[in-house]
């Protein structure tokens, strides 16, 4: 398995998103890129913020669209053609209406399930082949409280587990990047 060269994380930009469920993608990169000691800058030619972590497992990219959450697949797409990478060496980060709160899970490949960032990234990517890390965040119910579910912030419960979860997402970090998914996927599911 190829080596992660990218890391995008999906959300919405402007303070009035920055605490919503929906924003669970950029909450990874933001953890990631504290961790590493490095800061998202914007970059108009890849419509969003972006940052390099150099580690031992070699160069990653950080990418948070500032497309909103629609019209992610623009800003991936720009960056991937830059930089030449192909969809298996990125890895997105999103929220999960199917999992639990803290829940998280490494994925390659499916479908959107409905998730209209991870619609637009396969479409402007032209692949669904790319990995994903799934961050739950539980699910209201029923489906006509979705948009306002995912537009809203979480109890204070609910954030400390997703915090959680990502929290345990950055352990397996270096497994992650070095593209050892599989051992990555078996401790994030043990784990959370």
């Amino acid at each position: 398995m190829p080596a992660i060269e990218c890391v995008i994380g999906l959300g919405n930009p402007g303070s009035k998103y920055a605490e919503t469920r929906h924003n669970a993608g950029f909450w990874f990169v933001d953890a990631l890129a504290r961790d590493h000691g490095v800061t998202l800058r914007a970059e108009k030619k890849f419509s969003g913020e972006v940052a390099r972590l150099r580690t031992a497992a070699g160069d990653c990219w950080l990418l948070k669209p500032m497309t909103y959450m629609n019209h992610s697949g623009r800003a991936i797409a720009a960056l991937g053609n830059f930089y030449r990478l192909s969809p298996e060496q990125m890895l997105v980060a999103y929220d999960e209406l199917d999992l639990d709160p803290g829940t998280v899970r490494l994925k390659t490949g499916g479908g959107h399930g409905g998730h209209n960032g991870m619609r637009d990234v396969s479409s402007a990517l032209g692949s669904r082949g790319f990995h994903r890390l799934r961050l739950g965040i539980g699910h209201p119910g029923h489906k006509e409280a979705v948009v306002a579910y995912v537009l809203s912030r979480p109890g204070k419960a609910e954030q400390t587990m997703i915090e959680s979860g990502i929290d345990e997402a950055l352990r397996q970090w270096e497994l992650i990047q070095a593209g050892e998914l599989q051992k990555a996927m078996n401790a994030l599911h043990a784990a959370t």
